[in-house]
């Protein structure tokens, strides 16, 4: 959709959004001599604590810009459901906001994982938190069942991870390649304090973050080919594939397809094991460099 067009149509989608609004459900007083359903412009502004101006030239499809924080106000102050406000970004030309709530995607998503045991399965989070897993995943990995909350995401699990240093046949290759698709997440998301914080924090847990972060190299996700020496099974070869979920935006599916016979002979087993785990403390900080 072409600029002008785009602005026309958020335009558009704001003036039907106010004027659905009722006074009341904004804690404002009806009047005796409101003449359009709904909020003013006037109203909105302040609701959303921009200018009358600014709002007026907004809902003129004038060419200005808008920041990811005054949507969300305006989304507030609008009342908009989750489609709507996702719709609102989009018109915007914002990165869609990411899910709010404990597990984006609901149950549906998790039956989805456990259902595709004995194949490693995992739910990702636009910040790359593990959000789900089914029990091969955590016979590859470790159960992140045992580990603190903070401690379970995809970055922190490989930068500072002894047993998946380990783990991965090729830790260099394959962690360098996952660093460059988080840049390129954490490059769309430049105001989000929760990618600064772990971006942060992984420069100062890893030197090999740290060196490589500083080359701003950065690459979309390509199906991918991973090798594992398991401590139980010995080596495993998987081919790595991942679906974005419509229901929960920025959520992925991960699901890991044997590469092998060898491999997917030994699939039931892996689905089977107790998962042992590093012995660091979960919420411990490893070394630099391992």
């Amino acid at each position: 959709m072409a600029d002008r067009e785009r602005r026309r149509v958020l335009a558009e989608f704001l003036r039907s959004r106010r004027e659905r609004v009722p006074p009341a459900d904004a804690g404002l007083p009806a009047g005796p001599r409101r003449r359009t359903p709904g909020l003013r412009r006037e109203e909105v502004a302040v609701l959303s604590g921009v200018s009358v101006t600014w709002y007026t030239w907004l809902e003129q499809a004038r060419d200005i810009s808008v920041s990811r924080q005054v949507l969300h106000s305006l989304a507030r102050a609008l009342r908009l459901s989750p489609a709507e406000t996702r719709h609102l970004f989009a018109l915007a030309g914002q990165p869609l906001p990411e899910h709010s709530g404990d597990h984006p995607g609901g149950p549906e998503l998790q039956r989805l994982v456990d259902a595709l045991d004995p194949h490693p399965a995992y739910l990702l989070a636009p910040n790359w938190d593990l959000l789900a897993w089914n029990r091969a995943e955590a016979g590859l990995i470790g159960d992140p069942a045992h580990w603190d909350a903070s401690e379970r995401n995809l970055m922190r699990l490989v930068f500072t991870r002894p047993r998946i240093r380990t783990l991965l046949a090729d830790w260099d290759g394959q962690a360098r390649a996952l660093l460059e698709q988080y840049r390129a997440s954490a490059d769309r998301h430049p105001d989000d304090p929760e990618f600064r914080r772990l971006t942060g924090e992984l420069c100062a847990r890893s030197e090999e973050f740290k060196t490589w972060w500083a080359t701003h190299d950065v690459a979309d996700f390509r199906p991918a080919r991973r090798e594992f020496d398991h401590p139980s099974l010995g080596r495993l070869t998987f081919d790595y594939v991942k679906l974005a979920a419509v229901d929960a935006p920025g959520v992925t599916l991960v699901s890991c397809l044997p590469a092998d016979p060898a491999t997917a002979a030994r699939l039931p087993e892996l689905a089977a094991l107790s998962p042992a785990d590093d012995p660091r403390p979960a919420g411990g900080a490893a070394a630099p460099g391992t």
